[in-house]
């Protein structure tokens, strides 16, 4: 609609200028006709006069009667100048009149060229108008949206305005759910410690009553938690703040879960629990080694603790698009209302092991997906646990973490 409006507007200007163009045109052609006529005419009565001199004074009589001029003219070369008339006295009632319909048709140009003009200022102040009010409305917080107005000088503004709006609106959002997150992983992170420091104060006074070594091994297990919830959450706030950094190597897949498996060979052998990694040829993915492990070691853990005296399982594959890895276990399987959660920090799920503080899931979700990876836990057709890992090829828009993140 405003396109077409900005038409009219334009077409109202060519009008105005056109118009008075076409007037004073027509002036010059009229004045330009006239001259034509009285040089004619002047040929004519020229030729009369000289073949009859007597009609000198009847042609003079003639044309005073018709044109009001001078009869008493000097004698000079042009017969009608010297009868005392000129080209205006032959063209005095039409040119009084092209005179008039100039003025008329001036005056409309001008008054059509007025009114565009002020129809054109009023629309850029309506636009400029709303467009302060929808400001106004965003400084009070009133999240209206910018609605369209078609195509005009001000569309680029009106799209930048909105842009720039719907990027603050963004921004605030996230500030508020990194505070609503902050918040709530300091609860966390103050239930998480409250736990091992009960258990520990009161182990420590029943040693003062009766001092035995398995109040000793008892403070000892809850110091060995609280160190192991330091160390996640250092990871976690550097991950959060942006100041871990992660190698891009090539790293080959099946040294990598050796490596792993290998890191976890004690608690393994502990709960009497097999590890199973076949060699299936020579597979890499671009990543930090030292971290990925670390990933893939709090993955095999999990399966681990829910499947002891079972066998851990891995195999991977690639593609054109990506290489995968699994992990699974033979155990019972996860929850079903637990999988949606299962990533998300200080969750423990129905069937958690004691003594966990719920951040090994979340740790290795977010060193998998700051490498161009996915990860999935899902129960295999055939009973257990299977994580999916998948690192991409090529670079891909991973906005799966900032959705987790927010909800």
């Amino acid at each position: 609609m405003s396109g077409q409006k900005n038409i009219w507007i334009t077409l109202g200007f060519a009008l105005s200028v056109s118009l008075i163009v076409s007037i004073v045109s027509a002036l010059g052609a009229s004045y330009h006709c006239s001259r034509q006529s009285f040089e004619l005419l002047n040929v004519v009565c020229k030729e009369v006069i000289e073949q009859e001199p007597e009609a000198k004074k009847i042609i003079a009589a003639a044309l005073k009667e018709y044109t009001g001029g001078n009869p008493e003219g000097t004698e000079k070369e042009d017969v009608l100048a010297s009868l005392g008339y000129h080209p205006s006295d032959f063209s005095e009632s039409v040119y009084k009149q092209n005179i008039l319909f100039a003025v008329i048709g001036f005056a409309a140009g001008m008054l059509l060229f007025l009114f565009t003009f002020l129809y054109r200022n009023q629309r850029e102040a309506m636009r400029i108008r709303a467009l302060a009010e929808y400001l106004e409305q965003v400084n009070m917080g009133k999240g209206i949206v910018l609605s369209a107005s078609g195509e005009d000088d001000f569309s680029k503004l009106e799209d930048e305005i909105y842009k720039t709006v719907t990027f603050l609106y963004q921004t605030k959002d996230s500030a508020v759910q990194a505070k609503d997150d902050f918040a709530e992983n300091l609860s966390n992170i103050a239930h998480q410690i409250k736990t091992p420091i009960t258990a520990i104060s009161l182990s420590v006074q029943m040693m003062q009553q009766n001092a035995d070594n398995v109040h000793l091994k008892q403070v000892e297990k809850q110091l060995l938690r609280l160190t192991h919830l330091e160390e996640a959450l250092l990871v976690l706030s550097r991950i959060d703040a942006g100041t871990l950094l992660l190698q891009k190597e090539e790293v080959d897949v099946f040294t990598l879960l050796v490596l792993a498996a290998d890191n976890l060979q004690e608690l393994f052998a502990g709960s009497d629990t097999a590890m199973h990694i076949p060699e299936l040829g020579e597979m890499s993915v671009i990543a930090d080694l030292d971290w990925t492990m670390e990933a893939m070691m709090n993955l095999m853990k999990n399966c681990m603790e829910h499947n002891p005296g079972g066998t851990v399982s891995c195999s991977y594959a690639k593609n054109p698009l990506y290489t995968e890895i699994l992990i699974w276990d033979q155990g019972e399987g996860f929850a079903e209302e637990d999988i949606p959660h299962l990533f998300e920090r200080f969750y423990r799920g129905k069937n958690a092991g004691e003594g966990g503080i719920g951040i090994g899931l979340a740790l290795s979700k977010e060193i998998i997906e700051r490498q161009n990876g996915t990860i999935r836990a899902k129960n295999n057709p055939g009973g257990g646990a299977l994580f999916e890992i998948r690192f991409y090829s090529h670079l891909m828009k991973n906005s799966s973490r900032e959705r987790s993140r927010k909800n």
